[in-house]
């Protein structure tokens, strides 16, 4: 039989076949969704499903579109990169608020599909275009190419703006909005299809570095613009930009105080009935403004502000409007909270995770309760709350015209249903079966989930080696009810290990002030949280052996694991660091400077946390991966802290992957990736 690591490859880590992407029209009568033909199949088709009958039907497929021509553009890829996509085909489209027309890109061309004909075209294009964005009226497509924006249809593809300066760009997200804020997007079509907003993108003030692919040294490396913490931002401006290929006011930008108060465009919304909307926030992230903008003249005024003494939090759909109301997402008095025209309306207790979206007199949200599960509700004005899914795991939604579409991810697996339809899902079942046990303990009643070799119960049984296998930080969770979150985790426990996840302080699903508890100090709450459980663990179950214990993590997790066995080899015997942040110094200004400050007016904060600086404290053995591509935790990361270790005397390995990039989405790598840390526990742990 197969194994899980060429199984968990194969499958993309058992996203193909899924059913994704789910949106739904705002009368009700459309849903679209993607998926892929199997459970190896990378390569998603666009399907529409009526609501009312819960018949599927194939809109547009990227095999026939295509018949196997064409590939994705460069820019394609990093944007895929930025999302952490690992789909292939058709990811993304964009559609008229009924979706009765949808367009997408594939292989950098345009397709324009016609959702209840099943019609597709192609229109013209330069053939390496990206986010695409339909008009109003469902007759042309916005899209980018190389440093501009092109508007094409029936009539043909033209210019709309564009730059023949090699810094900078029109109509993309700069790189810290892609990958921390959730903006993806740098264009948005007036209402009536008069115009656009366009973002200009100069990253002339941004350092500039050097991603090299050693493998191949007759190749030159390619640059990058990377915005480290305490250094300079793009200059991200915006501009209206009429269908003849003029700026309004040429000479006046939009002023939203980019200059002053606020460098940070965090969204962008226009729709109809009302003026463009900009979300912005100051450079430490204390202060979030919502303005509104006159496209007439460029002049912006303030309507709503947000405060926070640690940072505000940008929360998925919000603000929003409802029935002319602002909707923002605050954190409140230890709730994160729904807030309408400044007045709280949610309950104590329920944080909100995502605004989903207006369905009539209510605002449907994704919140829970507590941090193992996210429930979908429907608050209403008066703060009365109707559970619309729940019954653990994790929810996400999309809604339109009273039809509520809801993808449940549980222990029992995945899946998407439409009202009272079920949507077909081709997903492999996993040749491992997890059975995590969920604990809360410490007296910060720590979250925890233990997995044990499937065959190996009662605390009668012989003590294992133990793994932990955390995340650890900000903006993500690994103990929910979530079978995905622990395929991995129950196979190292079926090769022998009691395998541990912990979420501590800093991470999401406990209110504001748990996430904020690593302000100042990523390195010290999350490592006593991993260590504090572990302990509170095996003093009720002593199938615990705490003489061997090891850590594995990527990213985030990664600097944890390494963190881990520099600070506290009392606990730790090993560990595995994949792509670690070793100097947060080298990590991006929007995610870094959130939670530590500006190195320039808190240098404390990152001297604290640095491993580089402790690499003479190692005394365990330590893996070191890292993808020699990665943009996101350069490989420097890695590189700079094996030369500290050596330069200490400490033995150490280092594993680097050519070609790699952040996600490892090759199939051998990410197979023979898992096959190798394992043995790399074993020969560590004496096994």
């Amino acid at each position: 039989m197969e194994g899980f690591p060429r199984q968990h490859a194969r499958t993309r880590r058992f996203t193909c076949g899924a059913p994704r992407s789910v949106s739904v029209a705002d009368d009700g009568s459309r849903v679209l969704f993607l998926r892929s033909a199997a459970g190896d199949d990378p390569v998603n088709a666009l399907w529409r499903l009526d609501p009312a009958t819960g018949e599927e039907r194939l809109v547009a497929d990227p095999g026939v579109l295509l018949a196997g021509a064409g590939n994705d553009s460069e820019r394609e890829r990093a944007r895929r990169e930025r999302a952490r996509e690992v789909g292939e085909g058709i990811v993304a489209y964009d559609g008229l608020p009924d979706l009765s027309r949808v367009c997408f890109v594939l292989a950098g061309r345009v397709f324009l599909a016609d959702v209840d004909e099943g019609r597709v075209v192609e229109f013209p294009s330069t053939g390496d275009a990206f986010d695409p964005r339909l008009s109003p009226d469902g007759s042309s497509v916005a899209y980018v190419s190389g440093r501009g924006v092109r508007v094409t249809g029936a009539g043909g593809d033209r210019r709309l703006i564009g730059s023949t300066t090699d810094t900078v760009s029109w109509g993309s997200a700069e790189f810290v909005a892609a990958e921390e804020m959730g903006r993806m997007r740098g264009h948005w079509w007036a209402p009536d299809g008069s115009c656009l907003l366009v973002t200009r993108v100069d990253v002339a003030p941004v350092a500039e570095w050097w991603i090299s692919s050693p493998v191949e040294p007759w190749s030159a490396p390619r640059a990058i613009r990377y915005p480290a913490a305490g250094t300079a931002n793009a200059d991200v401006a915006l501009g209206v930009v009429a269908l003849d290929g003029t700026v309004v006011d040429v000479d006046v930008d939009v002023d939203w105080g980019r200059d002053g108060e606020f460098e940070y465009l965090a969204d962008v919304q226009w729709v109809e009935g009302a003026p463009p909307v900009l979300v912005v926030q100051a450079r430490d992230q204390r202060t979030l403004a919502v303005v509104e903008v006159d496209v007439r003249d460029g002049s912006t005024v303030e309507v709503y502000r947000i405060e926070d003494g640690s940072w505000v939090e940008l929360v998925p759909g919000s603000p929003c409007r409802w029935d002319g109301a602002l909707v923002t997402v605050e954190d409140r008095d230890g709730t994160r909270r729904l807030v309408v025209d400044g007045e709280d309306v949610s309950p104590d207790g329920l944080q909100v995770r995502r605004i989903v979206g207006v369905d009539g007199d209510r605002i449907v949200v994704c919140a829970s309760t507590g941090p193992l599960d996210v429930d979908v509700v429907a608050v209403e004005r008066d703060g009365s709350v109707e559970v619309l899914s729940s019954g653990g795991g994790v929810r996400s939604a999309a809604v339109g015209g009273g039809v509520l579409a809801v993808s449940i991810a549980g222990l029992g697996g995945s899946r998407l249903s439409v009202g009272e339809h079920l949507v077909a899902s081709f997903v492999e079942e996993p040749v491992v079966d997890p059975n995590p046990t969920f604990h809360v303990v410490g007296k910060r009643d720590l979250q925890a989930a233990v997995l044990f070799p499937s065959e190996h119960s009662g605390n009668h049984a012989s003590p294992l080696p133990v793994l932990l296998d955390p995340y650890g930080g900000p903006h993500a969770q690994r103990v929910q009810r979530i079978r995905g979150q622990f395929l991995t985790s129950q196979w190292f426990a079926d090769q022998g290990f009691a395998v541990v996840v912990i979420d501590g302080r800093g991470t999401p699903g406990r209110g504001p002030a748990w996430e904020r508890a690593v302000r100042g100090d990523l390195a010290g709450p999350p490592l006593a949280d991993q260590v504090d459980a572990l302990h509170a663990l095996a003093e009720v179950d002593d199938r615990l052996d705490l003489a061997r214990v090891a850590i594995r993590g990527w990213s985030f997790g990664g600097y944890l694991a390494a963190l881990a066995v520099l600070r506290r080899p009392d606990v730790f015997h090993a560990a595995i660091a994949g792509a670690p942040v070793t100097d947060w110094r080298l990590y991006d200004t929007h995610y870094t400077e959130r939670y530590l400050g500006h190195p320039d007016e808190e240098p404390l904060n990152y001297e604290r946390i640095d491993l580089c600086a402790e690499a003479a404290s190692l005394t365990r053995p330590l893996l070191l991966i890292h993808g020699l591509a990665d943009d996101n935790v350069v490989a420097a990361h890695t590189l700079q802290f094996s030369r500290a270790l050596l330069e200490a005397g400490r033995p150490h390995r280092v594993l680097p992957l050519s070609g790699v990039t952040h996600m490892t989405p090759q199939e051998e790598v990410a197979e023979n990736l898992l096959l190798l840390q394992l043995g790399f526990l074993r020969e560590a742990l004496g096994l």
